[in-house]
């Protein structure tokens, strides 16, 4: 296994390349074997496809953050890849609560992690400015400490504030504050992207698979994206096949959809043993 200095090496050079790479989602230690299989070059945790898999819904008030940093713990501990991680708000309204979260998602293996403004009040949905800023900057301290790349999340699409203005003030300033990818979620089209791109001076994250856009990786890279993650797209995926075949059985009797599982032969070759380790 590499050790987490190099994995963060690794993790942080991807962000300089000609073109965006895929960061894809796992949800569990398995899917993270499988998309280590072919040949990605980092994975990120998804907050949403964990709430799934454990029969909640993805929300702050739903998922604690031990929760989170143990299912990363899974996956960084089944892959040689570095780990990035989904960490919500931080976990707590504090700029210290911010800080304790990163040094801790370091401490379970993680080499990045992203912190949004969304507050999960539904009064008040999105951080007041200046307090996100002070939470971006005292996880950036943290971070900076540590081998660890801290994606700072605008939140506004998201929680029915489409104000691209607010948006690109919030980014740049999380960018002063010392963050080292910059990530607004829920941008409505790639014209959007393009101009949060050339806004800020910071690597650019942008999620796929949430809604209806189809934008390639080339389209992406040519707006100035660099990184590129799905989200719970790909446990969402998961849960759609597993309804399917669960609805061909109880509609028809018949089990066709076994044809398009995975070979015993192919996915017990996937998961191999590993020893975890208790970080947290």
């Amino acid at each position: 296994m590499q050790d987490t200095q190099t994995k963060f090496a690794n993790f942080k050079a991807l962000h300089t390349g000609k073109t965006a790479f895929v960061m894809p989602n796992p949800w569990d230690a398995g899917s993270a074997r499988l998309l280590e299989s072919l040949g990605f070059d980092a994975l990120a945790t998804t907050s949403a496809g964990y709430a799934f898999s454990k029969g909640k819904r993805d929300s702050v008030a739903g998922i604690t953050r031990r929760e989170i940093l143990e299912n990363a713990v899974e996956i960084v501990d089944a892959t040689d890849l570095p780990v990035s991680a989904d960490l919500e708000d931080g976990f707590g309204a504090t700029p210290e609560i911010c800080a304790d979260t990163i040094y801790l998602a370091s401490q379970a293996g993680l080499v990045g992690g992203s912190i949004e403004d969304a507050s999960g009040n539904a009064d008040q949905p999105i951080f007041d400015f200046q307090l996100s800023v002070d939470r971006i900057r005292a996880a950036a301290e943290t971070a900076q400490e540590l081998p660890f790349l801290l994606t700072a999340r605008a939140e506004n699409f998201l929680w029915g504030n489409p104000d691209l203005k607010d948006t690109i003030k919030r980014l740049q300033a999380y960018s002063d504050a010392g963050a080292d990818v910059l990530y607004a979620p829920g941008l409505p089209d790639l014209t959007a992207i393009r101009e949060v791109c050339q806004s800020v001076d910071k690597p650019v994250n942008v999620v796929m698979g949430l809604g209806s856009a189809t934008y390639s990786l080339e389209d992406l890279s040519h707006a100035g994206v660099a990184r590129v993650s799905v989200g719970g797209s790909l446990a969402r995926t998961a849960f759609g096949a597993i309804l399917r075949a669960a609805n061909e059985i109880r509609e028809t009797g018949t089990f066709h959809y076994s044809a398009d599982a995975i070979p015993d032969s192919t996915i017990s070759q996937l998961m191999k043993d590993t020893k975890g380790r208790d970080r947290i």
